[in-house]
């Protein structure tokens, strides 16, 4: 049976004070780098893991962070943006030393039993929330609780003070477009994604503002809703192929996979007949039949930073608020035609 440590065991190993290990468990910056990785190899080396009761009471912390997507269980685990936030914010959960709370709503009954307790619960520190539509009530709740919190994306209408990191989308959308344009399109249609969404807003304004730099009309028959699923993308294009197009550019890889399944379907080949650019650049742009042209955001990064600017928060509160916005970049491979 392994001896349970104390705090006052651990110091006499590393040589410090029991009170310089408490601040070093706790996360507390002021512990000279040096000292803090002495005494954090000696936590290692004797496997010490500290009284996590003990350490709510004396730092009214509890050491959980709260990740919450308003999304059902389906979404969650069918879209790999979902998968890659939630590793980024993961590793860097890890490496401070804190556990991770998932919340998942299923629907609107799920929101109104379990907002509640979100927002009123002692037992986390923060909370980090994937932005969806104006109308979802976390945010207010979690505005009015006064617990720290931090928005992945943002809503049409951010609340004033609110911290939250994105990307420029309007920016990646018009990299994609302008991209298809420089390559000789002229009909380029654009899958959306749900359209009470911040993010597919911005990217239908990258797709118009590029059309109209290059003096190319907007054709709105050529604009159609694909929800964000791979099925909506594979609908989608059914519904733009009497219109013609000669290239799309979808709002997500995810999209991008199922126009290039109805493409394949319909008897076109890509890029020839149709050139396709999504947005992401997710695992799944490598597990195509070409490989996609894409837009990437650092997905990854997000999580970590994410869990950064939280911490940031808790710490030393959200005056100022925090705003990160994330430049993308346009990834060329195979579906555009470019390298052929």
């Amino acid at each position: 049976m392994i001896k349970k440590m104390t705090l006052e065991e651990i110091g006499k190993l590393a040589g410090v004070s029991r009170s310089t290990v408490s601040r070093v468990v706790n996360r507390q910056p002021d512990v000279k780098a040096e000292v803090r990785e002495r005494v954090m190899e000696v936590i290692r080396e004797t496997g010490f893991v500290p009284n996590s009761a003990a350490r709510s009471l004396a730092t009214q912390r509890s050491g959980i962070l709260g990740l919450v997507i308003p999304r059902s269980v389906a979404t969650f685990f069918g879209d790999p943006y979902f998968a890659r936030l939630t590793q980024g914010i993961t590793q860097a959960c890890n490496a401070r030393g804190y556990m991770l709370s998932l919340f998942l709503f299923h629907s609107n009954n799920d929101e109104e039993l379990l907002l509640p307790r979100l927002s009123q619960g002692s037992f986390l520190d923060g909370v980090i929330v994937q932005a969806t539509r104006d109308d979802d009530p976390i945010i207010p709740q979690l505005m009015k609780a006064a617990l720290p919190f931090l928005v992945v994306g943002r809503l049409n209408t951010m609340p004033e003070g609110v911290s939250f990191i994105d990307v420029d989308n309007v920016s990646g959308a018009y990299k994609a477009v302008e991209h298809l344009i420089n390559l000789g399109h002229e009909r380029i249609a654009h899958i959306t994604g749900s359209l009470d969404n911040r993010a597919s807003l911005d990217r239908l304004i990258g797709y118009k503002n590029a059309l109209a730099a290059h003096n190319l009309p907007v054709d709105e028959n050529l604009i159609v809703d694909g929800a964000f699923t791979e099925d909506g993308g594979y609908e989608a294009t059914r519904d733009l192929l009497p219109h013609q197009p000669d290239a799309i550019f979808a709002a997500s890889d995810i999209m991008a996979i199922g126009a290039l399944r109805a493409l394949k379907d319909a008897g076109l080949q890509v890029p020839n007949d149709v050139a396709v650019v999504g947005f992401d650049d997710l695992l799944s742009s490598y597990q195509t039949e070409f490989a996609l042209t894409t837009i990437r955001q650092p997905i990854l990064r997000f999580g970590v930073s994410a869990v950064e600017v939280i911490s940031d928060i808790i710490e030393n509160g959200n005056t100022p608020p925090r705003q990160k916005i994330y430049d993308t970049e346009l990834i060329i491979r195979e579906t555009c035609g470019a390298r052929q």
